[in-house]
């Protein structure tokens, strides 16, 4: 059962029952409930937006880095597969070592190890700019970026575990949903940045920035005050490297509803890859923009992103997240295939808003539920697994892509990204439906006691994801007439609502005169 105390009762008072039926919910935490929550909920806990500001900041370096990287690449080589190597000389280390980093944000305490990073990163992303300030060689260039993002690995699972340290579980959707946001923020002003550096002529400037940025992060992040606890991933130096790794494998295999979350989050991340590529390509070849093109489509990814914000935040609290999954997936995708006769600038920019929309909802769905759902010592485990599979997919995505544009055309590619992938998505609607049924059946159960919970008027206004928690970890007691059910003097260890029946209460006081208080009646909450 969940531990929970709402209530903690008066010293000196005596309840004592003279009917049968109550909820009660048991244990010694702490909750507070108030009004439904909205998007910006999350924002009322002080460490979340100091954790916010840092990554906006580092992100919108980062993304006019990754415009300058793409350019300065391309424009050295002119050719599509070297584009591609820009992704996949960034993603494979990172692939490769990527599930160990999740292994080291869970062995050190987070923050300062985040920290650390952020450092180490304001040094790398120095040395490409001085790197691209001498002209240096393209393989240089992903080499030293190749580096920075093996190191950034271990910064997305110690993020993605601390979330939960930072708001209570009735938040995290929102929180991720704003973390999303910013990120969708940074994609619209960091290619913004780097396209204005580049029409400025200097690369070596967008990486500079991009150094700034590692830097002011670290500043932002040693200010919050959440600390993690260590993790013994080693279990006594019983546990090798890739047992440790495998943790993390294994937490999200265990359960079906991880499983398929999961996997429809790596999908849509090989189209990420695969757009990695595309972008270049329809930028030039379908809207005359050249290589700038490509931030303005990354943009407009962003947008829609943001403007879903809202959307994606009720939809977590849906019961039938297959369903919401699905269709995230095909909004995604099935408007790629617009590109086939689009061929000005704002209509491609009015597509990616719609797919940034569709993406939103696959990544936030996951993340969410992984948060929720997987043991807070194997956290950041699991989301470097979880990551590592991500960088797999997007890696995947850029390699194949240069190979099939080779032999085929750009065309090709729009039908097999625009309707082969959601072709391949809807294969798993069986196993999607099957879990939504599953919850649906699960909450059918949980239905009678929520509404026992509703009537009680300290959880009224509770939300619904709250209401249903509560409910999982509520049991039901028969109490017969005359059973005392909280004595005087007696540790409080649950909260109970009345269903039926009533309560009749005593109370001793410093006199030692037992007096009688207001009886209890159904809906009615003491403990």
């Amino acid at each position: 059962m969940n531990a929970l105390q709402l209530y903690t009762p008066v010293p000196g008072t005596r309840r004592v029952p003279r009917n049968r039926l109550m909820l009660s919910i048991l244990g010694g935490a702490t909750m507070r409930v108030g009004k439904r929550d909205g998007l910006l909920s999350a924002l009322r806990h002080r460490d979340l937006p100091v954790l916010l500001s840092a990554f906006a900041i580092s992100a919108s370096g980062s993304w006019a880095y990754n415009v300058g990287l793409s350019v300065y690449v391309y424009d050295q080589t002119k050719s599509a597969t070297w584009a591609g190597a820009v992704t996949v000389g960034r993603f494979v280390p990172s692939m490769l070592f990527g599930a160990y980093g999740g292994v080291l944000a869970e062995r050190f305490e987070r923050i300062g190890f985040m920290v650390r990073l952020d450092l180490i990163c304001t040094t790398l992303m120095a040395g490409l700019t001085v790197l691209a300030a001498f002209d240096g060689p393209a393989w240089a260039a992903i080499a030293i970026a190749a580096v920075n993002s093996t190191i950034t690995m271990s910064y997305q699972p110690a993020v993605a575990a601390t979330m939960p340290q930072l708001v209570p579980a009735r938040d995290l959707a929102a929180a991720n949903t704003l973390q999303n946001t910013v990120e969708n923020l940074a994609v619209i002003a960091g290619p913004a940045i780097g396209a204005l550096l580049l029409l400025s002529g200097s690369v070596s400037f967008a990486f500079g920035v991009n150094a700034a940025s590692f830097l002011v992060s670290a500043l932002l992040v040693i200010r919050i005050k959440v600390r993690s606890k260590p993790v013994d991933v080693t279990e006594d130096g019983a546990a090798g490297p890739v047992r440790q790794m495998l943790v993390g494998v294994r937490a999200i295999v265990s359960t079906t509803a991880a499983r398929l979350l999961v996997a429809y989050s790596v999908l849509a991340s090989f189209v990420y890859g695969v757009d990695t590529v595309q972008f270049l390509l329809i930028s030039r070849e379908r809207l005359g923009t050249g290589s700038d093109g490509y931030g303005y489509l990354l943009a407009g990814l962003g947008v829609g992103g943001i403007a879903a914000a809202a959307l994606v935040n009720r939809i977590s609290a849906w019961p039938r997240l297959g369903t919401a999954i699905l269709a995230g997936m095909s909004l995604y995708c099935l408007p790629t295939l617009l590109f086939l006769v689009v061929d000005v600038p704002v209509g491609a920019f009015g597509i990616e808003i719609l797919r940034g929309a569709g993406t939103l909802v696959v990544d936030v769905l996951a993340i969410t539920a992984l948060q929720r759902s997987m043991p807070p010592d194997k956290l950041a485990r699991v989301f470097g697994a979880f990551f590592t599979l991500v960088l797999l997919a997007i890696t995947l995505g850029a390699l194949v892509t240069p190979q099939v544009l080779n032999h085929t055309s750009l065309n090709t590619t729009l039908w097999l990204a625009g309707l082969g992938i959601p072709a391949a998505a809807a294969l798993g609607w069986p196993l999607l439906r099957r879990m939504d049924n599953a919850n649906v059946a699960r909450l059918a159960v949980l239905e009678p006691r929520i509404v026992v919970l509703q009537r009680a008027a300290i959880l009224a206004e509770a939300p619904r994801a709250v209401l249903e928690r509560l409910a999982a970890g509520a049991a039901e007691l028969e109490v017969a007439a005359g059973q005392a059910v909280v004595t005087q003097g007696e540790e409080a260890d649950a909260f109970y609502v009345i269903e039926q029946g009533g309560m009749t209460v005593s109370s001793h006081g410093e006199d030692g005169i037992e007096r009688s208080l207001p009886p209890l009646v159904p809906g009615d909450y003491f403990g």
